[in-house]
């Protein structure tokens, strides 16, 4: 092998080990994810303490956000707890998100922490919201006014079937 081509190679090998295709944030999230599973690994299998420390985890995940990203968080939480009380509180890669039968249903994602200019709102396969062959499962959301609230409630209701 020419030496060219020796030094191409090797420049290629030493930038693939410095890059692995995920951001700074994306790890974090994966970090975060990873200490979410050995938690819930440790938690006892009592319904009543898994929606305990999950309201903890999640109180605590939304007190950390940024101001615009916690007003919307909060009251997200409310509506998703008023409206589909069976659900469970929990963290899904850092983020706010609620399981039923022990699988995320939706999630809060904050624009702050993805560098995003709006908050989402996502739903996961387990949400029942299938409505022919294409249908949205997240969505931007920028406020929470009574429009906008209304839409929630209905998507949560629907989702959890």
């Amino acid at each position: 092998m020419s030496e060219a081509r020796k030094a191409t190679t090797g420049d290629a090998a030493a930038s693939e080990k410095n890059f692995d295709g995920f951001s700074d944030d994306e790890r974090a999230a994966m970090k975060e994810h990873a200490k979410e599973l050995k938690k819930a690994a440790r938690r006892s299998s009592s319904l009543a303490k898994a929606r305990e420390e999950g309201e903890r985890d999640v109180r605590e995940k939304i007190a950390e956000m940024p101001d615009a990203d916690r007003v919307l968080a909060e009251r997200l939480h409310e509506i998703i707890a008023s409206v589909a009380p069976d659900l469970v509180p929990r963290t899904w890669y850092g983020m706010p998100a609620y399981a039923k039968d022990g699988k995320v249903l939706c999630f809060f994602q904050s624009a702050q922490k993805f560098k995003s200019r709006y908050a989402t709102l996502g739903f996961s396969d387990v949400a029942a919201l299938d409505d022919g062959t294409l249908w949205p499962t997240t969505y931007a959301l920028t406020e929470l006014n009574a429009a906008n609230e209304a839409v929630v409630s209905d998507l949560v209701k629907r989702a959890v079937g």
